[in-house]
């Protein structure tokens, strides 16, 4: 509902992990930091501890289990991550046409990968563009054209003929790819599962990895030195045990495989982290996994031990950052969460936002 003049929030107003304001304005949907001089009576007061609005770096609008949803669907799902307090998604990866969303001032704002681009027949039927390496660079310079500085590409997948997880992509196609992505301004990431694509992508020049339960001692150091991010999505690999279990009697070697990833998967977040690898939070919301999960990602890089303070950063402060969309500076659009309680002192506070205010407007 619009506030229907000025919101003024008072409390803890967390700018950064270490900048704290005891209050903000929004005038006119945007932060400011001046009390207003015309303000009058028609002043909307919240209290608490106010967060930039929360980023989710990989959902899914738009994607259902079978394939690409209707927009009543897709609509549910935006406001569900709103309603969470998520309220900048990047979309890791849709078939569907959601730009009718930035039309609608009620939905969180979305940062698209176009769609998946997979090897034929390694991927989940109907999500993906499916294509041989000869023609992933045309397939790239066309999700890069139609996405918001993104592209996703599937890196490995189960191999049938060996009946185990295994690269998608040639080095020389994913290395031509990737540098047409970069040539027209887009950031490649790619879906990864198992250790034999990481050194490839990364040396091919990728931005981002997926998943990243690959991860060893041999290419945590490279992905530290080079940048690259990984968003590790343990709500979804949390999935790998029920998943093992289905594909054990076609699939025995990737079932061993899938459980072996999940059973070392808080070591491999912890290690990467410590390493220096950017870490962000995303959920796989959309496909299987259900949307508004942003709080128990959070809750669960804490798990695999990375501090309070910078998982909360992982899908505030430093991922808006990473994905280049203000937080609370002065001046911007006012898209914000405000809380109870400190959540820097016990992140599972974000799973109760007490107010949600998105382009000035307090929707929750």
């Amino acid at each position: 509902m619009s506030i229907g003049g000025v919101l003024h929030v008072k409390g803890r107003v967390l700018v950064g992990p270490d900048d704290v304001r005891d209050e903000l304005w929004v005038v006119d949907g945007r932060i400011t930091y001046e009390r207003p001089r015309t303000a009058g009576p028609d002043i909307t007061t919240v209290e608490g501890w106010a967060l930039p609005g929360l980023v989710d770096a990989h959902c899914h609008v738009g994607l259902g289990t079978h394939g690409p949803v209707d927009a009543e669907t897709a609509e549910k799902q935006a406001l569900t991550d709103r309603d969470h307090g998520t309220l900048l998604l990047r979309d890791a990866g849709s078939p569907s046409d959601t730009r009718w969303v930035d039309d609608r001032e009620d939905l969180p704002r979305i940062i698209r990968a176009g769609r998946h681009i997979a090897r034929t027949r390694r991927y989940i039927r109907n999500f993906a563009h499916e294509i041989e390496p000869d023609e992933l660079v045309a397939y790239v310079a066309q999700e890069a054209r139609r996405g918001d500085g993104w592209v996703k590409l599937v890196g490995d997948w189960i191999d049938r003929a060996t009946g185990d997880l295994g690269a998608c992509w040639p080095r020389d196609a994913v290395g031509a790819a990737i540098a047409e992505a970069h040539r027209l301004g887009a950031r490649v990431t790619a879906h990864c599962f198992a250790e034999d694509s990481l050194r490839d992508l990364v040396e091919a020049g990728i931005d981002c990895v997926e998943h990243a339960t690959g991860l060893t001692d041999d290419t945590i150091p490279l992905f530290a030195e080079r940048g690259v991010a990984i968003v590790p999505t343990l709500v979804n690999i949390a999935t790998f045990p029920q998943l093992a279990a289905g594909g054990e009697g076609k699939f025995p070697e990737w079932s061993a495989h899938m459980r072996r990833l999940y059973d070392r998967r808080y070591d491999t977040v912890r290690n990467a982290y410590d390493a220096g690898v950017p870490v962000y939070v995303g959920t796989d919301a959309g496909g299987s996994l259900a949307h508004g999960l942003v709080a128990g990602e959070v809750e669960e890089l804490v798990r695999a031990g990375i501090p309070p303070v910078e998982a909360l950063s992982a899908t505030a402060w430093g991922a808006r950052s990473w994905l280049g969309r203000p937080g609370l500076e002065e001046g911007v659009s006012a898209d914000l969460v405000v809380y109870g309680a400190d959540p820097r002192e016990d992140v599972r506070v974000l799973a109760a936002p007490r107010r949600i205010v998105l382009r000035g407007n307090v929707v929750g």
